[in-house]
């Protein structure tokens, strides 16, 4: 058992982080706003599961400077509750975030109707009895002064008093927590837990495992990749880690299988990615000089492209000449047809 503050205080002091092959935040507002309408009454929220490792070992999704000395308790279950509840009480997102932080800021609650809702200025503007939750989750307990000295609340400033608060102890309320160790508590085997207890959604697949393994010598690895996409997002093309990390493989091993990537060492690795990029960079400006494809949204057939950019890698980075072009072009459209 741990108080949410002592959960916060273990991730300030780096004594629990997130494990590598765990994905972003990806809960919305709803989901923010039920677990803090839970907490304020008092309802049970779940329990967190994390795996204790050694501090050296530990595959982190954050700078290893964050770490603190001695065993490092890694989160499995938990991650968007423990980053809703870290981003509301400090007024930021933890240092191993990925994700959108408007999420959990600007939530406001109610001191009469004890109602909690995102800021509407039309709601809430020069409104006393809406409070930013982060406001009330502080020790400092600011807010009060706004209450005791409005003539407008008196006949019930006990009451508002009592409900700020009252979401202000929230961050004393205590969250069961179970914890893995022992030394067969491998990679792999809590991978397999993490998929048993979240069978109800979208298990990690064998690309996040590699990319995790990838993560675990190389901790810029995961931002390299993710700035790469954002660039081909940007040049209208949308796709994903699991698919870079395919067009990685094809590079590095002549193979499609992510299981190629654990027998690589890590320079070869980062040579691959470099080796990668400059071939999908040359493979959709040809599609757009020769297809006019600027927009994924008349991109078919996406996974027939790292056969592609294998072919590129073994050409130097292009095509060797305009008639190669037009053999891959007949292909593509073959295949996207097909």
């Amino acid at each position: 058992m741990a108080t949410v503050q002592a959960v916060i205080d273990n991730i300030n002091m780096g004594t629990w982080a997130l494990p590598s092959f765990q994905r972003g935040f990806v809960w919305k507002r709803p989901q923010v706003k039920m677990l803090m309408n839970s907490l304020y009454k008092g309802y049970p929220v779940g329990s967190l599961l994390t795996w204790t490792t050694r501090g050296e070992q530990a595959d982190v999704r954050s700078d290893r400077e964050t770490l603190g000395s001695g065993p490092i308790e890694l989160l499995l279950d938990g991650q968007q509750r423990v980053t809703t509840l870290y981003g509301l009480i400090q007024g930021k997102p933890p240092h191993f975030f990925d994700g959108d932080d408007k999420v959990f800021t600007g939530l406001y609650f109610n001191l009469e109707s004890e109602e909690f809702d995102f800021f509407s200025q039309r709601r809430m503007q020069n409104n006393p009895l809406w409070v930013n939750v982060t406001d009330l989750l502080a020790s400092d307990n600011n807010w009060i002064g706004n209450i005791i000295g409005n003539s407008d609340y008196v006949e019930n400033q006990n009451t508002y008093l009592q409900n700020g608060l009252r979401v202000g102890q929230i961050k004393n309320a205590d969250l069961p927590v179970q914890t893995l160790t022992g030394e067969d508590k491998t990679t792999d085997v809590v991978v397999d837990i993490f998929n048993r207890i979240n069978s109800g959604g979208t298990k990690l697949s064998k690309g996040d495992l590699a990319l995790a393994r990838i993560c675990a010598h190389w901790p810029e690895g995961r931002d390299e990749m993710k700035k790469m996409l954002e660039k081909w997002r940007g040049a209208g093309f949308n796709s994903n880690l699991d698919w870079l990390l395919r067009c990685m493989v094809g590079v590095v091993s002549n193979a499609s299988e992510y299981e190629k990537l654990e027998h690589i060492d890590i320079e070869n690795i980062k040579q691959s990615l470099s080796q990668t990029e400059t071939a999908i960079d040359h493979l959709l400006e040809t599609m757009h000089n020769h297809l006019y494809m600027d927009t994924d949204r008349v991109f078919n057939s996406k996974q027939s492209l790292p056969v592609i950019v294998r072919y590129l890698k073994d050409n130097g980075g292009k095509f060797p000449d305009q008639t190669s072009v037009a053999q891959f072009l007949h292909w593509y459209l073959s295949v996207a047809i097909w």
